[in-house]
């Protein structure tokens, strides 16, 4: 069973102590004196926690999610008015404000913070009339003026908190782009020796052992028998080293780094999800098929960063199923349903589909990237 993360559990925390205080609080006052009917205070209870646990699950910036903020803003005061002093029940407005911050601009949040305060004067002052006692003017202002810095306290404290795990998200892609960046540098600067290489041994080497052939081939037609049976071996003998040169200039020419490294290096550079990693062994790449593997690994693994609460593990399969070859990415997220491609996943489609492959993706249960491409035969 997968663990949760911590923003998840710190979340499941607060919600439930938001269930706490609106259903045990009003239980707890002696002789509750409500505004509004009970049973509309209870629906309008209702309301708020189902409307929190909504708004909990929505993505940030949405309009609906704006709506679901102000819908809960709304309730809280509702609750609140419903039973003016009713002990704790504040505590949610200062919930609300910290929720905001994640769900909202910061603007949006000012007029939380502000409509929250003004609630909860609204709330002593009916309180105090309600039970026939002179309104405390200097008790609400204290009272509007601690639950006014508790809110906004909470509120620098939840964007203080997102900037960190933005930093530490945009730290671990930079590592994740950085390692795949510097694999394919590294590969770039040994096809470009080996090409070197191979140019250098075709053009001294092959054209110096063409040459001896040749001038073998000329003393053969002297004279003397065993003169020309050493001359014999020496042309077999050249000839087949001018076939080991052009043999191992083709070797340079085609060799292909290791792809096992290669996604390893990239697995590695990512502190959070934890990166498996599995090549099967009958599997065979060239050197743009690495390349446009390793840009897949970096972008499965970019996306597992984005999502490291929900995420804890991300897997990387890459075997030959019917001549072709095939790389998954497979994390153990919640899935975000249907996948809107970005520049990165259109990225890897048009890579892919210059090589003769296809890619698929889905969000279901996890991000799932899955290419394939015709496995090219390396002699």
């Amino acid at each position: 069973m997968r663990r949760p993360g911590a923003e998840t559990v710190s979340g499941l925390t607060v919600l439930a102590v938001c269930f706490t205080v609106v259903l045990i609080v009003p239980l707890a006052v002696e002789s509750p004196a409500y505004l509004i009917p009970v049973w509309t205070w209870w629906v309008a209870a209702a309301c708020y926690l189902s409307v929190t646990v909504w708004v909990m699950m929505q993505p940030s910036g949405a309009r609906r999610t704006v709506a679901g903020v102000a819908a809960q803003t709304a309730l809280a005061g509702v609750l609140i008015i419903g039973i003016p002093g009713a002990g704790w029940l504040p505590i949610l407005l200062v919930f609300g404000a910290a929720l905001s911050t994640y769900l909202v601009s910061w603007r949006a949040t000012a007029v939380v913070i502000v409509v929250n305060t003004a609630v909860l004067v609204v709330g002593l002052v009916l309180g105090a009339r309600l039970r026939d006692s002179e309104v405390p003017v200097v008790e609400i202002v204290l009272s509007a003026g601690l639950y006014l810095l508790l809110q906004v306290a909470s509120a620098l404290v939840s964007a203080v908190l997102q900037r960190e795990q933005r930093l530490r998200t945009e730290l671990s892609v930079a590592h994740t782009d950085l390692a795949a960046a510097t694999v394919l540098r590294d590969e770039t600067s040994r096809a470009s020796e080996r090409l070197r290489i191979a140019r250098e041994l075709h053009d001294l080497l092959g054209h110096q052992l063409t040459v001896l052939t040749l001038e073998l081939e000329s003393a053969t037609h002297r004279t003397g028998a065993a003169q020309t049976e050493h001359v014999e071996r020496a042309r077999s003998m050249a000839r087949e080293l001018l076939g080991d040169v052009r043999t191992t200039v083709g070797e340079l020419r085609r060799r292909a780094p290791d792809l096992r490294e290669a996604l390893g290096a990239v697995a590695d550079a990512v502190p959070h999800p934890r990166v498996v990693v599995s090549v099967a062994d009958d599997v065979s790449a060239d050197e743009e098929q690495t390349a446009a593997l390793v840009r897949v690994a970096q972008e499965a693994a970019t996306n597992a960063v984005r999502h490291a609460e929900e995420v804890t593990q991300l897997t990387f399969e890459v075997g030959v199923a019917n001549g072709m070859l095939t790389f998954v990415a497979q994390d153990d997220g919640y899935g975000a349903g249907r996948v809107t491609p970005g520049n990165g996943l259109r990225g890897i489609v048009e890579r892919t589909e210059a090589l003769g492959g296809s890619v698929r993706y889905a969000g279901g249960r996890g991000f799932r990237l899955e290419v394939a491409m015709p496995q090219r035969v390396l002699s």
